[in-house]
């Protein structure tokens, strides 16, 4: 087999592993839009808090140290004591879902009936809010992030490909644990929308608040739920990039990739959210393996935005969002 097609064969699972990692984020992004018509911009901050949340958690850190510091002169930074990975974990999740109920309480209760333009700059606002709150809380530095995921080469798929092709595929744990639980999320989600009633108040909510209304369902405990929901993808996606290349500030970026991610899925499915981000990490990756070097490589930098609006010409609502008719 020629060498290039073998280099490719190992870029191309490279692509599909980055892919789920940018899936991951855009979940988030579907699970507000499709329950409220809100495109949450602040998502990638809310997995950059999570992240920070949990580091905080597990090493004990005094929360807003530097500012109890600064005012009662004291010199405290951490408890003294460690939480197990699993246990931050949960007291994340409960952060998370506090967040959610103020998001909604302070925030969006206030808006209902506002424009979409309108929801999307209070999401502006959120995200820099959120960023600075981040900030206070667990300080600026970079940290490392360690929940006892596998990270590394994996050994078995180096050996057998070594075995088949002569070279051995460099593909990391931690990119195939972050595709098995990108799997576990996408059908449990799928499994409750279609098969829980809060699933399917949440559905009757995304089709017409006002119907929904109508029969009983609060538009308040949905709100509350789908962005408890879209926390736990933020803290999952937090988790797996923090692990992957540490917790640092840059990481609320991760929500500018998801944006083609949901251009090609379309910004109402969960499937789409999926299959976006593999077309996504496979695309950038063989677009800069058989054409970087000749356009000066760091093609990977655009190439997504480039066919989201190739997308956006042809297709404007993706590959699986609604094609919305309005008759005037």
């Amino acid at each position: 087999m020629p060498e290039q097609l073998i280099f490719a064969m190992e870029v191309f699972l490279n692509g599909l592993m980055a892919g789920v990692l940018y899936a991951l984020v855009a979940l988030g992004f579907v699970l507000i839009f499709k329950a409220s018509g809100i495109f949450n911009f602040a998502q990638g901050v809310m997995a950059l808090f999570a992240a920070l949340t949990l580091v905080g958690i597990m090493n004990g850190q005094v929360p807003f140290a530097h500012i109890i510091n600064a005012t009662f002169g004291t010199d405290l930074h951490y408890f003294g004591w460690t939480v197990p990975g699993l246990l931050a974990i949960l007291l994340t999740m409960g952060m998370m879902v506090l967040l959610a109920w103020c998001v909604q309480r302070f925030v969006f209760r206030h808006l209902v009936g506002q424009e979409p333009i309108i929801l999307f700059m209070a999401t502006i606002g959120l995200a820099y809010f959120l960023e600075g709150v981040g900030d206070l809380m667990w300080g600026s530095d970079i940290k490392t992030l360690d929940v006892g995921l596998p990270q590394g080469i994996n050994e078995t798929i180096d050996e057998v490909t070594f075995g088949w092709f002569g070279y051995g595929f460099f593909i990391d744990n931690l990119d195939l644990v972050a595709t098995l639980v990108a799997a576990i999320l996408v059908t449990g989600l799928v499994l409750f929308a279609q098969y829980t009633k809060q699933g399917r108040a949440m559905r009757a909510v995304a089709d017409d608040h006002q119907a929904a209304l109508s029969v009983g369902v609060s538009l308040n405990f949905i709100w509350i739920l789908v962005w408890s929901l879209a926390g736990f993808v933020a803290l999952v996606a937090g988790i797996m990039w923090g692990a992957k290349s540490g917790v640092q500030f840059s990481l609320s970026l991760i929500a500018l990739k998801a944006l083609p991610v949901l251009m090609l899925g379309g910004f109402t499915s969960i499937p789409g959210a999926i299959v976006g981000g593999l077309i996504i990490g496979v695309g950038e990756k063989l677009f800069e393996f058989a054409l970087g070097p000749a356009l000066g490589g760091a093609t990977e930098n655009w190439f997504a935005y480039v066919l989201a609006l190739i997308f956006l010409v042809f297709r404007p609502q993706g590959l699986f969002g609604e094609k919305i008719i309005e008759r005037v």
